[in-house]
């Protein structure tokens, strides 16, 4: 039996799946925020993929040792018939974000970002965290 182009393959993908799953977003939604972290001797290189994303709607911010990245998205698509009636028009509002801890030792100055292609690469170095020295304060006893 054909079913109508409103619904997709299955009519339970309405159900399990929106918005993520639909046709023309399925590889940019399972790929989104991907990270890779790679350990070097001189600190971290982290790899995030943000498929779709621009430069100007990523944002890093660093917060008490936490490093946040957020990012929005979205898309219209617009589809008219001959005489430029819509037939069905579509948007995505999105907006995700990850936190990664990196100490409170590092500042924003020593973490250097760039991005490309929907990839954002971060280069964060180690820092070594220093020891906390307890100060003891001592009450004198008498007796």
């Amino acid at each position: 039996m054909l079913m109508p182009s409103i619904f997709r393959e299955n009519l339970l993908d309405d159900f399990w799946g929106y918005p993520y799953r639909m046709r023309g977003y399925d590889s940019s939604a399972n790929e989104m925020m991907k990270t890779d972290v790679k350990e070097t001797d001189q600190g971290y290189e982290m790899t995030m993929n943000l498929p779709g994303v621009k430069k100007e709607d990523v944002k890093a911010e660093l917060k008490e040792g936490y490093l946040t990245i957020s990012a929005t998205s979205n898309s219209e698509n617009d589809e008219k018939d001959k005489d430029g009636k819509y037939i069905r028009r579509e948007r995505y509002y999105g907006s995700c974000s990850r936190s990664f801890y990196v100490g409170e030792e590092v500042t924003q100055e020593d973490i250097k970002a760039k991005f490309e292609d929907g990839i954002l690469k971060l280069s964060i170095p180690k820092k070594e965290t220093k020891p906390v020295v307890e100060d003891n304060h001592y009450i004198p006893i008498e007796g």
